[in-house]
């Protein structure tokens, strides 16, 4: 059975635990919020051991898993194994060992299967063995036309109210990115005061110190590949007093973790090293997708071009240039493709 994504934590409070259970998307933040939702229900019903296998490429030990899968639980408890599969094609191997668990599950095991990316190409004979004896939730991705409507939801569910001008503003503020208008919402839960809907000024007042443009979204849209993005929220942050020199520490670090990735042999085992959430590491694989390692490392290099534009420190033989159209090249490029033509040679 398929769950909705805002429906599941209310579903699971109301009946006994599956054997298993399926989340998967690209939304992070509901795939997140899911997962949360089934290892809540499986503590609420007296679960207290929880492991966690990170199944990545070629390095994914299915036989490590089969062989926590079949062993019985220390003191006789139950357990929640937790896979997590961020391609979401667990292969030939892995995906018979799911189905082969679903077709005969012991009871002291309940299996959650994690895929952080997903589509209509990806369901097979494992996803349809989960369903069977369990459940499946997908987080699709809220689309432009749905995302007032996902506020709207939000916001009730947190017990406030907005009118429709105020939670069109909130959608334009948060530019698609589900997290930071989950953060926003939060925010207003502590700010708002009152029974009465917020209106628009009341929105503009409490979230102004949440600049619609800032440097983290500014990356993470380079990163998805969204160059219009890219070039709207850089002439914002220009329009609002930044300097290049401000944003160049946070563009530098993001590129060098995005080149020591396309670097790494085992994306997982790399991802644990720099100790980066999986909120974020679905971000960093759709980019790595989109260059090759050097071209990486080449942006890296630009990055530190640009910075030292920025600060007035030309080198010998080098022309000064408008940093902030040398920094929106060097996103662009890292956001299409097609535009690393744009970097100086």
């Amino acid at each position: 059975m398929e769950l909705s994504t805002d429906r599941i934590a209310a579903h699971l409070a109301g009946e006994p635990l599956r054997p298993a259970y399926l989340v998967a998307g690209a939304e992070t933040l509901l795939v997140l919020e899911a997962a949360d939702a089934v290892r809540m229900a499986a503590r609420a019903q007296g679960i207290g051991e929880r492991e966690v296998h990170d199944m990545e490429g070629r390095d994914a030990d299915w036989g490590a898993l089969a062989a926590s899968l079949l062993a019985p639980s220390l003191f006789a408890t139950r357990r929640l194994v937790e896979v997590r599969l961020p391609t979401g094609k667990p292969g030939t191997e892995g995906g018979k060992l799911i189905a082969e668990f679903c077709a005969a599950p012991p009871p002291d095991v309940v299996l959650l299967v994690i895929a952080g990316e997903w589509s209509r190409q990806h369901p097979g004979k494992w996803t349809e063995a989960i369903a069977r004896v369990g459940h499946t939730c997908i987080a699709w991705q809220v689309r432009p036309h749905e995302l007032e409507s996902w506020i709207e939801r939000r916001l009730r569910q947190r017990g406030l109210r907005a009118t429709p001008d105020a939670v069109a503003r909130l959608a334009q503020r948060i530019e698609g990115n589900l997290l930071a208008a989950a953060q926003e919402i939060d925010k207003l839960v502590l700010l708002a005061e009152g029974d009465a809907p917020i209106d628009l000024a009341r929105m503009d007042a409490l979230v102004a110190d949440s600049a619609r443009y800032d440097v983290f979204r500014l990356v993470d849209a380079a990163l998805n590949g969204q160059p219009a993005q890219v070039s709207r929220m850089l002439a914002g942050l220009r329009a609002e007093g930044e300097a290049v020199p401000a944003l160049m520490g946070m563009v530098v670090k993001e590129l060098q973790t995005v080149a020591a990735l396309a670097r790494a042999r085992n994306f997982a085992a790399e991802c644990k090293a720099l100790r980066i959430w999986d909120s974020k590491q679905a971000v960093y694989k759709r980019a790595l997708a989109r260059h090759a390692p050097e071209r990486w490392q080449r942006c890296v290099v630009e990055a530190g071009r640009v910075d030292r534009i920025a600060k007035g420190r030309v080198r010998l033989g080098e022309e000064p240039a408008d940093a902030w159209l040398q920094l929106e090249r060097l996103l662009l490029a890292v956001a299409d493709k097609g535009a690393i033509r744009l970097l100086a040679s």
